[in-house]
């Protein structure tokens, strides 16, 4: 399994709403396709005493990387992108096994 973790800050907290949108468009991706893969989108509770930076948090689980590679090429991908690239500040990413 790869546990896929993108993490985002906005440069304007107002545009928090539509990010979020933007990257709700990615749920759909597993519907579209009949991909098997769990995806969640959240906002950060900044519950942290030291770093609450990140506004926005992806969270997925791919059985494999081919699954993640195949997601990443669906038209919705881009979309989400198109959408949030140009109000995000930050994104981290990390790709996990286990």
């Amino acid at each position: 399994m790869i546990r896929h973790i993108v993490m985002f800050s906005a440069k304007d907290r107002a545009d928090l709403d539509t990010i979020e949108n933007g990257l709700n468009n990615l749920t759909q991706i597993p519907a579209a396709t009949g991909l098997n893969f769990t995806l969640e989108i959240r906002r950060n509770e900044k519950a942290d005493q030291l770093g609450n930076d990140i506004d926005i948090v992806v969270y997925g689980e791919f059985p494999d990387i081919e699954t993640l590679h195949k997601y990443k090429e669906h038209p919705l991908y881009e979309k989400s992108t198109s959408i949030v690239r140009p109000l995000r500040e930050l994104r981290f990413a990390a790709d996990i096994e286990g």
